[in-house]
């Protein structure tokens, strides 16, 4: 193969790799947020789909609507922070992407 074809295909080699690598880090993501009480604590996955809900004892002696609150409250800051990470995680990718272009030129197909 002449250089020219080597380097591309090193570079849609690097650009699978970092494909690969995304995939695998964002199924790893997880954003977990806990009342400061401890009382509610609610995990959700890299899409906001709650993975886990953990209740204290503590949330039988309180109204319903106050521990709906809560639980609200702890799987909406626990999907933020899933979706910060998500966001950091995406970022990478694309920076991967473009610092490895294939070509050199950001339109050569």
């Amino acid at each position: 193969m002449s250089a020219e074809m080597d380097a591309l295909v090193r570079g849609v080699n690097d650009k699978l790799e970092a494909l690969e690598a995304t995939l695998h880090d964002l199924g790893g993501v997880r954003g977990r947020c806990a009342a400061e009480d401890g009382s509610v604590t609610a995990e959700v996955d890299a899409d906001g789909a709650l993975t886990g809900l953990w209740l204290a004892e503590s949330v039988a002696t309180r109204p319903p609507a106050e521990v709906s609150r809560l639980i609200l409250w702890a799987a909406r800051r626990a999907a933020a922070e899933a979706t910060a990470q998500r966001a950091r995680i995406i970022a990478g990718l694309n920076d991967a992407l473009i610092s490895k272009n294939v070509g050199g030129d950001p339109d050569s197909a």
